[in-house]
């Protein structure tokens, strides 16, 4: 049975994700079979495993950090918000229903024997497993019949590393103002802190880790300085959605629609020299990009309603018919065609008229595509002929079927018509041959030759997993966090 260690965090967002993908890298470099464990996970950000179960991207990106597959196993329950109060319930990678945040939380201890048995094969296969914990362990109007932060730790004996984010401020109330609302056998478990996201001299905070040792009677186990890496993050406090981008060479514009799901398809761009990404809220921040792209939507119908009352599909259709290409995937995808229709209230219900810029109208049933995919793009005429012959791979996620197109974008599908095109495929950009290409073509549309590099994802980001494991390793005590997974509870 595997070794096991749990990193939980003081609030969301303190870098719980990225830490447990640098030790499962640090694990995996050391010679160690690690794999990452989450077992509730909220994200709109998801991932469909070679046997078609749907886990959080965060999973499936510290999978790859570890070097293993991504597995169900490493994420049984994900929840997928689809209003304020409400979420899709994942269990063991397919969906069992929607629930209130109420009616989940009085039937999520029920999910504690399915948890077990999926981490217990996980553990029976590796050497070590790394557990993510969510949010904070200290919610305690949250804690009862808790499956994912000490209420896990206890039930798999495992240790645990509390982290703080000094970026964000109050890193002393953080740390101890969380130790201090443990209950005692909760404290018991935390066998060592974590100062993450450090800027400047880190000798600077000698004088803070005595305090905050002294305190709490816990090792600090290290300071981690902020990191400038490029790995995907798993759900909207991403930095990347409210970042101010300054305008490259090329300027691609995403929608940012309210529910936003799986904006890690575009991550790619980002690594092209003279590119920048962009996530446009309102209208008026649109301007004259050189690829407008609307993601995925965890509610397409809500979210088509906000794209026509905010006058943001009256901006893009503009955009349009100045010859500025448009992209949809998936949810976007749906919102390009005729129209989109819920008869069986499978996401919020009702009809809407799409933006009419592709044939086809989607109706959504109660059963949901989940598959990975490769291919083709078809035999192309018109503005995305540059694209003819390209190959990728990627994966579907979705309830909704459109209707036959009348020019088939793909072998797996989607349409296009003149500068607009979509199709349901997620990761559909990774490909060095797609991404190359629609860069290569706007750099032309500029009247500029593209001479940088075109890197395949996958070797990319395992340069950027090495870069963040390089940095953890030399920031934490790693010989004391062997010592702790040794000697456990």
């Amino acid at each position: 049975m595997a070794k096991v260690i749990m990193l939980q965090g003081t609030m969301s967002n303190v870098g719980k994700s990225f830490l447990t993908a640098g030790l499962c890298r640090i694990f995996m470099q050391d010679g160690y079979a690690c794999a990452p464990f989450k077992s509730q996970n909220m994200a709109l950000n998801s991932y469909i495993t070679e046997d078609g179960s749907e886990i959080g991207r965060a999973q499936a990106m510290q999978a790859e950090a570890a070097g293993i597959r991504p597995s169900v196993l490493m994420n049984p329950v994900l929840l997928k918000p689809t209003t304020d109060v409400g979420s899709q319930v994942i269990v063991n990678g397919r969906v069992r229903g929607n629930m209130t945040a109420s009616e989940y939380f009085r039937y999520r201890k029920n999910l504690i024997p399915e948890i077990m048995t999926a981490y217990q094969k996980l553990a029976s296969q590796n050497d070590i497993i790394v557990i993510e914990g969510a949010g904070s362990p200290a919610e305690l109007n949250l804690n009862r019949d808790d499956i994912v932060n000490m209420g896990l730790a206890k039930l798999v004996k495992s240790p645990v590393l509390l982290i703080g984010d000094i970026d964000r401020g109050g890193v002393f109330a953080q740390l101890l103002g969380t130790l201090n609302l443990l209950e005692p056998e909760e404290h018991a478990l935390v066998k060592g802190m974590i100062v993450n996201q450090f800027r400047g001299d880190r000798k600077l905070f000698s004088d803070g880790v005595k305090i905050l040792e002294e305190k709490s009677g816990i090792p600090v186990l290290g300071v981690v300085p902020y990191i400038n890496i490029d790995i995907e993050d798993e759900d909207s406090l991403s930095h990347k959605l409210n970042q101010n981008i300054v305008h490259n060479l090329i300027d691609i514009a995403v929608i940012h629609l309210p529910r936003i799901s799986n904006f890690t398809d575009f991550d790619v761009f980002s690594q092209y020299e003279g590119v920048s990404v962009r996530y446009v809220r309102k209208y008026t921040e649109l301007g004259n990009p050189d690829l407008i792209i609307i993601p995925g939507t965890k509610s397409t119908i809500s979210d088509m309603h906000w794209l026509r009352e905010s006058g943001m599909e009256t901006a893009v259709k503009k955009c349009v018919s100045r010859g500025i290409p448009l992209f949809g995937i998936c949810g976007g995808y749906q919102m390009l065609g005729e129209s989109v229709s819920d008869p069986d209230c499978t996401e919020n219900g009702g009809t809407i008229a799409g933006m009419s810029l592709l044939s086809g109208k989607t109706v959504f049933s109660g059963e949901k595509q989940q598959i990975q995919v490769s291919g083709n793009f078809n035999q192309i005429s018109g503005f995305w002929e540059f694209l003819s012959g390209a190959e990728f791979s990627g994966y579907e996620i979705h309830l909704g079927r459109t209707g036959q197109p009348e020019q088939p974008l793909t072998t797996c599908g989607g349409a296009y018509s003149g500068t607009v095109a979509g199709c349901y495929v997620h990761g559909i950009f990774d490909s060095a041959d797609v991404s190359g290409r629609i860069i290569r073509e706007l750099y032309t549309r500029k009247g500029v030759v593209y001479h940088g590099q075109v890197i395949d994802r996958r070797t990319y980001k395992a340069q950027q997993f090495d870069l963040l494991a390089d940095t953890v390793r030399c920031s934490l005590d790693m010989k004391r966090i062997y010592q702790i997974l040794q000697e456990g509870l």
